[in-house]
């Protein structure tokens, strides 16, 4: 899974490096959404345009059109997840993390109107915005993210009643993995940017590894075939 698209060769969540990272053959690409002044979705990670573009201030001070004018690297505008979606559907999955708990309304219209239920899934460290949108939403597929590791992190997503589990990668283990395979759950991880970090991992049966460096992950994984 493409982390941000592929940002150690691109501005992170920009088209450019989406394209990027369709082009060295990701399954995923994972992207994070705000909410702008206007109620439109916005592919940035931080709340603030401070560390990613050239503009200052919080995002949702700002409509979907203003950012658009902003440069968050290489002359690439902030993108919608409208163009995102469009850009990625049909060639890889779409893993799309709500950043906010006030962007959940919007971001469940987003996915009704384009019925984005079978290619995509919805993630966050916000657990009662993702149940509270499984339950306003049954079709969506959901996962929580997770900070350490808890000491029933399988328990967390199933309180949260999620489809998936998504870990720092230092924290799972086969045991981890097995028992969230047991209770139908996906699991994960993120986020592996080298070859000996992602070795053991390859025999853990993961159903995800993000990566800030896709296309190295993807050539090492070629040559093992």
């Amino acid at each position: 899974m493409g982390h941000r698209g592929a940002p150690a060769d691109e501005p992170e969540n920009t088209l450019r490096s989406f394209r990027r990272a369709l082009a060295v053959g990701v399954a995923a690409v994972e992207l994070d959404v705000q909410l702008t002044k206007d109620g439109r979705l916005a592919v940035i990670h931080d709340e603030t345009l401070d560390r990613t573009t050239n503009g200052r201030g919080p995002v949702h001070d700002f409509t979907l059109a203003e950012l658009k004018k902003l440069d968050a690297g290489r002359g690439e505008p902030v993108p919608s997840l409208e163009e995102v979606f469009d850009l990625v559907q049909g060639k890889a999955n779409l893993v799309v993390e709500l950043k906010q708990p006030e962007a959940a309304g919007a971001l469940l219209d987003f996915f009704q109107e384009r019925r984005a239920f079978e290619f995509a899934i919805i993630i966050s460290f916000w657990h009662p915005a993702v149940k509270a949108l499984k339950k306003a939403e049954p079709r969506l597929n959901t996962g929580v993210l997770m900070v350490g590791c808890p000491a029933d992190p399988v328990g967390l997503a199933r309180a949260a009643d999620a489809d998936a589990l998504i870990l720092q990668y230092a924290y799972v283990t086969p045991e981890l993995v097995a028992a969230a395979h047991n209770h139908g759950l996906l699991v994960y991880v993120w986020n592996i940017d080298d070859t000996k970090t992602l070795t053991p991992y390859l025999t853990m049966n993961l159903d995800g590894i993000g990566s800030n460096r896709p296309g190295v992950l993807i050539e090492y994984l070629k040559s093992k075939q």
